[in-house]
C-alpha cells in the first residue's frame, strides 16, 4: 500500500514538472467556473424564499415549493412551455443538420479561392451583434421592407410580418440558420480533415461514387462529433435564450413568441420577481440536466458514443 502511495506521489511530481506550465495557463479558467459559473448557484436557494434584498438571504422568509406551485398554476405555463418545447425542437430539426450539410458541401468544394470565400461571408453573421443582427431582420420585414417587396413581386400583399404570431417562429428560425450556420461548420470541418484520406481510396478501387463515399466514409467518420454536439443540443432544449427573442417578439406575438427565458426576465428583471424567476429557471436546469443524462445514456446504449 505505503509502495502504490510512493509511486502515486511520484508520478505526480514528475507529471508536474513536464506539464507545469499547461498547469499555470488552466488556473484562469478554473477562476471562472468557479466565480462565474458555481459560487452562483447559492443563489438558487432565493427559489424557496420570498427574498427581500434588504433582508438579504439569512433573513429572507423560506416558503418552500411556494413559487413552483405558483408556476404550475399560472396561465402562461402550458403556453411557456409549449412554445419553448415547439421552438426547441424546429431547432433541433432544421438548425443542428445545417452546419453538418455547409461543412460536407465546403469538403467537397476543390477551389481554394471559393471554399475560403464562402467559409468568410458565412463566418460573419455570428460575429454580428444580436441587437443589429434583429435590427437588420425588423427592417427587411417592414411593410416596405425586402421581404415585402419579394412577395408583392410574386403577386401578394404587403403585410406587418412580426405582428403575426404565425410566421414568428419560421423568422425565428430562418435567422438563427443564418447567423449560427457557419459557425457551427467549424467543427464538423475539422472532424472532416481527421477522417482518414486511405478511406476514401479504398471506396473509389471498390467502385464507390461521390455520393456513396459521403454515405459510407465521411458520414461514419464524423458521426462521433456530431452525436456528442447532439446529446449537447438535447441537454439544452428548454435553454433557448432570451436575448433575441425579447428583442425580436412583441405583445402581438406572446402566443407563440414567449418562451421560459423571456419570461423569466420579465418577471424577474421587470417585475422584480426575484424569487419567483428563480424558481423558474431552476425547474428549467433540473429539466435540462435530465434531458442531457437521458440522452447520454440513450447515446450510449444506441451508437456507443457518449459524454461520459
Amino acid at each position: 500500500m505505503k509502495k502504490k502511495n510512493s509511486n502515486f506521489i511520484q508520478d505526480v511530481k514528475t507529471d508536474w514538472k513536464r506539464n507545469k506550465s499547461l498547469y499555470f495557463i488552466i488556473i484562469p479558467v478554473i477562476l471562472f467556473y468557479i466565480l462565474f459559473m458555481y459560487k452562483p448557484m447559492y443563489g438558487a436557494l432565493i427559489a424557496f424564499q420570498d427574498y427581500s434584498p434588504a433582508k438579504g438571504m439569512g433573513g429572507s422568509n423560506w416558503v418552500g415549493f411556494k413559487h413552483f406551485i405558483k408556476f404550475f398554476n399560472s396561465p402562461y405555463f402550458f403556453r411557456l412551455i409549449r412554445n419553448t418545447i415547439v421552438l426547441s425542437l424546429y431547432s433541433l430539426i432544421f438548425c443542428f443538420p445545417a452546419p453538418i450539410i455547409l461543412a460536407l458541401l465546403l469538403n467537397e468544394v476543390k477551389n481554394k479561392k471559393f471554399k475560403s470565400v464562402t467559409q468568410t461571408m458565412t463566418y460573419l453573421p455570428h460575429f454580428i451583434s444580436m441587437v443589429v443582427a434583429v435590427g437588420i431582420i425588423q427592417e427587411f420585414c417592414l411593410n416596405d421592407g425586402l421581404i415585402n417587396d419579394i412577395v408583392v413581386m410574386f403577386g401578394g400583399e404587403r403585410s406587418a410580418i412580426l405582428q403575426n404570431p404565425k410566421l414568428y417562429r419560421m423568422i425565428y428560425i430562418v435567422s438563427d440558420i443564418w447567423q449560427q450556420i457557419g459557425w457551427g461548420s467549424i467543427m464538423y470541418l475539422a472532424a472532416l480533415a481527421g477522417v482518414d484520406q486511405q478511406l476514401y481510396e479504398a471506396a473509389s478501387i471498390d467502385g464507390a461514387g461521390k455520393w456513396k463515399q459521403i454515405l459510407n466514409v465521411t458520414i461514419p467518420g464524423i458521426m462521433p462529433t456530431v452525436i456528442i454536439m447532439l446529446i449537447l443540443r438535447i441537454g439544452s432544449l428548454m435553454s433557448m435564450g432570451y436575448e433575441k427573442t425579447i428583442l425580436l417578439y412583441n405583445p402581438t406575438t406572446y402566443e407563440t413568441a414567449d418562451i421560459i427565458s423571456s419570461y423569466v426576465y420579465r418577471v424577474g428583471l421587470l417585475e422584480q420577481s426575484w424569487s419567483y424567476s428563480t424558481a423558474i429557471g431552476l425547474l428549467n436546469s433540473i429539466i435540462n440536466c435530465a434531458l442531457l443524462v437521458f440522452a447520454n445514456k440513450m447515446s450510449k446504449r444506441v451508437t456507443e458514443n457518449s459524454l461520459w
